[in-house]
């Protein structure tokens, strides 16, 4: 195995449902907070459970053309929520990358061309959302794992006439 394919990079990770949420982006981006919202988001049912993987720095590793991420060992279990400071929570051991989130995303656009909703990271292509500096991610992500065939894990509330949680349909406009 190479380096490369068991990097250690500057990047926070979540386990949504059966899949990982990687985010990325530079210091200060909001990669913490938006791992720590994505945690709050499972635990309100909005999205499928959630549990972070690591904060701050993880390992990817490829195996058989997908992507597992894992937390760096030091920092195993510890997130960092802005105004208190460095925190202990649950973590998830590894699991498997499938979405990357980047933040201050250069290339962010309101209708972005299909080649900005994915990236290839060590020779494997991932679906991507890149978000312009100043925007929330946590709506467009809510957005994807909800209105994506496959990814579709809430359920309806009990007072949802339409029977879809989100009434928002999985399919693109363009289908």
């Amino acid at each position: 195995m190479t380096d490369a394919a068991n990097a250690s990079v500057h990047a926070s990770a979540v386990l949504v449902g059966n899949c990982a949420v990687l985010i990325r982006g530079p210091s200060g981006a909001g990669k913490s907070r938006l791992a720590f919202d994505l945690i709050l988001a499972g635990r309100a049912g909005q999205i499928a459970p959630a549990v972070l993987i690591g904060d701050d720095r993880v390992h990817l590793e490829t195996r058989q053309d997908r992507i597992i991420v894992r937390p760096a060992r030091e920092l195993a279990g510890l997130i960092e929520i802005r105004g208190l400071g460095i925190r202990r929570c649950d973590f998830a051991e590894q699991a498997i990358v499938g979405l990357v989130v980047d933040l201050n995303a250069a290339d962010a656009e309101r209708l972005p061309p299909p080649e900005a909703l994915v990236t290839r990271l060590h020779g494997v292509n991932l679906p991507r959302i890149p978000v312009e500096a100043g925007y929330s991610a946590l709506p467009l992500i809510v957005a994807e794992l909800t209105t994506t065939p496959g990814y579709a894990h809430t359920q309806p509330s009990s007072s949802c006439a339409k029977g879809i949680g989100n009434h928002i349909s999985p399919t693109l406009a363009t289908e």
